[in-house]
């Protein structure tokens, strides 16, 4: 059994038991949270389709870590024109393990 859900403005099929890295979620480590934008839920050839959200589902997940990811560099260099200019920039993102899907 697999769900896709939305979390920060992004898609993502999990399934029971996946570990899921998504965008910043205020909340502690530890505590469990539920996923109430449900766009699929699929149970073998049995396939539910939301219209936009599936009705009632719901996936409920444990928050395993708060962190950072790699450093993402970003260069702008103009030719010719001594300029180049270096940022970097680290997303903070949560990881949860999915714990329950709710069809």
């Amino acid at each position: 059994m697999y769900a896709v859900i939305v979390s920060g403005g992004k898609q993502y099929r999990v399934q029971e038991g996946d570990s899921v890295k998504l965008e910043k979620i205020e909340a502690e480590v530890g505590s469990s949270i539920d996923f109430e934008k449900v766009l699929m839920v699929a149970d073998g050839d049995n396939i539910n389709i939301g219209a936009p959200e599936v009705a009632g589902a719901k996936v409920s997940a444990e928050i395993v870590a708060q962190g950072r990811h790699k450093k993402v560099k970003i260069l702008k260099f103009k030719r010719r024109k001594h300029h180049m200019k270096q940022m970097g920039h680290r997303q903070w993102f949560t990881e949860v393990k999915i714990t329950g899907i709710k069809g």
